[in-house]
């Protein structure tokens, strides 16, 4: 599979084909780590998933702060 380097404003960029896309279940918004390789460059979703997790941990002691002071006597 083949693309080219565009100009996006003042930066450069690919266009990922949309086939690609949905065969690796990414959207617009996804991180993509960018690995170097010995043949090239390799592009890998980054797992974002102990963030998520520790953001909604975060709203629920926010949130009941006071009950887990409370239990933590």
């Amino acid at each position: 599979m083949n693309t080219t380097i565009r100009k996006i404003g003042n930066s450069e960029g690919v266009i990922l084909p949309r086939e690609l896309l949905d065969r690796l279940n990414l959207k617009a918004g996804d991180q993509l780590q960018i690995v170097e390789t010995g043949d090239g460059l390799a592009l890998k979703p980054v797992d974002d998933s102990f963030e998520r997790q520790m953001k909604a941990a975060r709203e629920v002691m926010d949130k009941y702060k006071v009950a887990l002071q409370k239990l933590a006597e």
